[in-house]
C-alpha cells in the first residue's frame, strides 16, 4: 500500500510552535519514526507552506498512491482549491488529520472544506492522529 502524507502551512514548526497545543516533537522527526513503524507500507511525506505546491502534490499523487493523509493546516478552513484537488484525483481513501482538537479551539477552525471530500477525519489526538489514520487504512 502506498500512502502519501501531505502537510500544510506552519506544520514545519511543530515542536517549537505553541508546544502547549502541538507538543515538543518536530513533525518531521515524528513522521520519520512513523514511516519506520509502518515500514511494510510505502509512505511519502510532503510539507509546504504554499497552497499551490500542496495542490501540485495532490495532483502528483493521483493514480500512484492508495491513500492520502492530509493535514492542510489553516488551509483546511479556507481552501476550496485543495478540496477540489482532492475531489479531482482518483484516490479511494483520504483521511483528514488535525493535531489539536479543532472543535475545542476558535470558532473558525470548526469549518473544514477538506472534511466533505474525506473518507474520515481525526482530530485532537496529537501526532498520534497520523498513526490512527494509517491504522484506519489497514482494515
Amino acid at each position: 500500500m502506498k500512502i502519501s502524507i501531505i502537510n500544510g502551512p506552519n506544520l514545519n514548526l511543530i515542536g517549537s510552535r505553541e508546544p502547549q497545543i502541538y507538543g515538543h516533537i518536530s513533525l518531521n522527526d515524528y513522521l520519520k519514526t512513523l514511516a519506520q513503524r509502518f515500514s511494510s507500507y510505502e509512505i511519502s511525506i510532503f510539507q509546504s507552506n504554499i497552497e499551490g505546491e500542496i495542490i501540485n502534490e495532490i495532483h502528483r499523487q493521483g493514480g500512484i498512491t492508495d491513500a492520502i493523509i492530509i493535514n492542510a493546516g489553516a488551509y483546511t478552513h479556507t481552501s476550496i482549491a485543495i478540496a477540489d484537488a482532492l475531489k479531482a484525483v482518483q484516490i479511494k481513501n483520504i483521511i483528514e488529520v488535525h493535531i489539536s482538537n479543532v472543535y475545542a479551539r476558535e470558532e473558525f477552525r470548526k469549518m473544514s472544506f477538506i472534511a466533505p471530500v474525506s473518507t474520515g477525519s481525526i482530530s485532537g489526538f496529537g501526532l498520534k492522529g497520523y498513526d490512527l489514520a494509517i491504522m484506519s487504512l489497514l482494515d
